[in-house]
This record gives structure tokens, sequence and C-alpha cells, in this order.
């Protein structure tokens, strides 16, 4: 009997969570046996998570669960320190060896699809690492929400002008999607939350939108991101092109014009970077830090390695260039997984490899609630019709019928019923109240 093939799946997102659910669906049964990687237990669908910020979608919803839609994969809750290929081993850490003092484990392997995604790509600039917000995962979309409520509270409550400026000034840098769909929610919840506040008004709020090129949303075009920037501006929101952040210490953002904004509020969404994993491997990365791919989404002069979405610079062979690679975003990499998928079966089959092919069709981008921007097929859309695109587009590539109609019901109880208003800071700090009354004295009862 021949022995099952064993597929190394490192990384739990777009790539990483399709191709293995495309595996299990595909595999006969005894042919091969898949393991999942991820340091989370749930696949986080990112576009989601700016509704996520402003309350829209909770949180539970923007995210799924690995182990209940990859049942037949074995699912690993752990973090790849490093990989040598020529060995087909994998060193991972889990909550079980940092709990038990032991060394890594060491998982062996006969194919391995290396899919870890992108991290938040941070500059040194002074103060950042102290004051900066990023924006990347499902909790620190919560916990921007919670802290822009905070902010209000603050606001509403304190006597001093200057702390009051700076609790109601918020700095966003980045104008990608991240960044201006963040902006977008977040200035329309809050706009909706000074309603309840007697002393806040909206136009008390300042939101300040900090760009390093000539212009945001470059994957909408051109003319699609100018009137960005006019919507934008049309809500008061500052906008600042060819314009960097120098330095945040003490919560003062110093912008590259000259500006020195009080502001306790700084979200960092100016980029991502490759994945450090990929650096700990013997496997060969460019000039980026990206895995070099054929367009079959085989590592190049390596036999056995598979990679694609953020970690491997694809070749895009709709291009007119020779040398154009695809973009690193999500349309790209639910595509690549399918091909990549059926490449890994072709390869245990020993048949031929398909190559990825796949002409951008678009992207459609939020601005707020009923606000957005498109330029999908050729075609320009703004306002009400992009908002509705984006929103219908990405409720049809949200993964599992049970997460697109949880959402879909969320919209529908959101459009009927006022929004949400209220922080729940304290679940970033659960153990906070029984900490403060063994330590104090106090209990519950008397808050």
């Amino acid at each position: 009997m021949k022995e099952p093939a064993r597929i190394l799946v490192v990384g739990g997102g777009y790539v990483g969570m399709y191709t293995a659910l495309r595996l299990q669906r595909k595999l006969k049964r005894g042919e091969a046996q898949v393991i999942v990687v991820d340091p989370e237990p749930y696949m986080t669908y990112q576009p989601f998570l700016p509704e996520a910020a402003a309350g829209s979608i909770s949180p539970r919803h923007v995210v799924v669960p690995l182990r209940r839609i990859l049942p037949r994969c074995q699912v690993v809750i752990g973090e790849v320190s490093s990989i040598e290929h020529a060995k087909r081993t994998a060193t991972v850490h889990t909550l079980a060896t940092a709990e038990e003092g032991a060394g890594a484990i060491e998982i062996h392997y006969d194919e391995l699809v290396l899919a870890p995604g992108s991290v938040s790509r941070t500059l040194p600039i002074p103060g950042l690492a102290e004051f900066g917000i990023g924006f990347k995962t499902v909790e620190e979309a919560i916990g921007l929400r919670n802290h822009v409520l905070e902010q209000l509270d603050i606001a509403s409550s304190t006597r001093d002008p200057d702390i009051r400026d700076a609790a109601l000034t918020f700095v966003f840098v980045g104008g990608g999607y991240a960044g201006v769909e963040a902006l977008g929610e977040l200035e329309d919840m809050a706009r909706y939350a000074v309603r309840y506040y007697h002393n806040i008004s909206p136009d008390d709020l300042k939101w300040v939108l900090v760009e390093a090129t000539d212009r945001i949303l470059p994957e909408v075009g051109a003319e699609m991101g100018q009137y960005a920037v006019r919507e934008l501006r049309r809500r008061n929101i500052d906008v600042r092109l060819e314009t960097r952040l120098a330095s945040c210490e003490k919560r003062v953002a110093v912008l590259s014009d000259g500006s020195r904004l009080p502001a306790r509020t700084l979200v960092w969404t100016a980029g991502v970077k490759a994945h450090p994993v990929l650096a700990a491997t013997d496997l060969p990365t460019n000039d980026h830090g990206r895995l070099p791919c054929t367009a079959a989404l085989r590592v190049e002069g390596v036999e056995h390695a598979w990679s694609a979405g953020d970690a491997a610079a694809v070749p895009d062979t709709t291009a007119d260039t020779p040398d154009a690679v695809c973009a690193p975003n999500a349309q790209h990499a639910v595509r690549q997984a399918k091909v990549l998928a059926g490449n890994v079966l072709a390869a245990l089959r020993d048949q031929p490899l398909t190559d990825y092919a796949h002409r951008y069709v678009g992207s459609v981008a939020s601005l707020g609630l009923h606000k957005g921007v498109a330029h999908v097929y050729g075609r320009k859309l703004k306002g009400y019709p992009a908002w509705f695109m984006h929103r219908a587009y990405h409720l049809s590539r949200v993964p599992t019928v049970n997460r697109k109609a949880r959402v879909l019901a969320e919209w529908t109880l959101a459009g009927l019923f006022k929004r949400e208003i209220v922080s729940l800071g304290s679940l970033e700090n659960p153990r906070g109240e029984v900490a403060l009354a063994a330590g104090t004295g106090r209990h519950p009862e008397a808050s």
C-alpha cells in the first residue's frame, strides 16, 4: 500500500483556506493528508473589517472557523518559525509547546503550499510603535471602534480644551483600501454617535487622511480616485496628498508639510510587506521578499513547493508587459487558490499543470454608508450604485452560505433599526475587574 502524501498548507487566509477546501473536496480517500497551520483558528474576511469597526456587521461574522469549514483536514493552531524544504520539514510553535515548555514540533511533508499572507509594513517613525493603531485583524478593528467611542466620552466629560481637541482628532495614514474604507465607515459612525452627546457636534470632529502619493485608491483609477477625494472633503475630512507622517511622539502627529496635529488616535494603514516566515526558509525570494513563482504557481526552480497570494510573485500572463506580476489582492488570491489546488492534485497524479491567467476586472470601494466608488469592466460608478455593488460583490465572495445569510440578516436589521453605539473596551481587558477587586477590595456590585 502506498502511503498517503502529506500536504502542508502554511497559512489559513484566502489562499490557504481555499486551497485546503478544494483539496479536501477533490482528493480521493487515502490519497493524501492535508495539514493546515495558522496562528489563528479562523480565516478573516478583511473587506468586512471596516463595517465590523462601524458596527454594521458582528465581529464573529467577519471570520470563518477553519475547523468547521475544513473537517477533513488536520488544523494545527501554531506559528511556523522556519522551513527546511530540502528536508521537507517545518518547525512549528503551538500553544501546547508554550504551556509544556518544550521545544517546537516538526511537521514533515511531501508537498508544501506556502501562503502566510502579509504583515503590516511599518517605518521607523518616532512614536509609531507606542501610539499607532493597525487595521489588519478583527481584533484591531473592534479595538479601534472602542477607542473612537471612548474618545467621544473623554471629549464630552473634560473641561480641558487641549484634551478635548486631541480626543476629537483622528488621523489615518495610508490612502489605500484599508485606510479610506476604515476612515469612511468610522466617520459615519462617529457623526451618528455625537447626536447622543449634548456638548459635541459633528463639526467638532476632525478627520485627517495622510497619503504619501498624489492620489488615493489607485486601484479604482485616477478619475474615481479624484472623486473619492472630493467626496471625503465634502464631508469636511482633511485629505493631505503628497504628505508623510514624520513623527507621532507624545500624541502629536507631525506631518511633512509642517503641520502639528495633537491627536489621541493615529491609525496606520500604509501598506503591507512579505511575511517574515519567508525569510526563514531555504526557498528563493525576490527583492521584495516574495517567492518568485511560475505561472503554474510552483516556486521557481524548486520541486514540491507552491505559493500564491501576497507571499508570491506570480507572472501576470494577461498583462501587456512581460515582467508584470499579479497584484497581491483578494481577487487574484481566491482564483489562484483554485488553480493551485488543481496543480497540487495534478502533480500527485502525474498529470499536466495549468497556468494561472486572470485579467483584472476592476475594483470597488466603500466610502461609508450609501457612498462608494467602483471601476469594474471599464464602467465607472460612484455614490449609492457603487456602494451597493461593493456590498453585493463581497457578500458573494464571503465564504460559506452560513456567513452570507448572517451578514445579509445584519444588514437588513441595520436598515430597519438605529445603530448600536456602545464601547465595549473592557473586552480587551476581561480580567480587569477581578484584578481590581482582588487588589483594592472593590466589588463589582459597588460599581
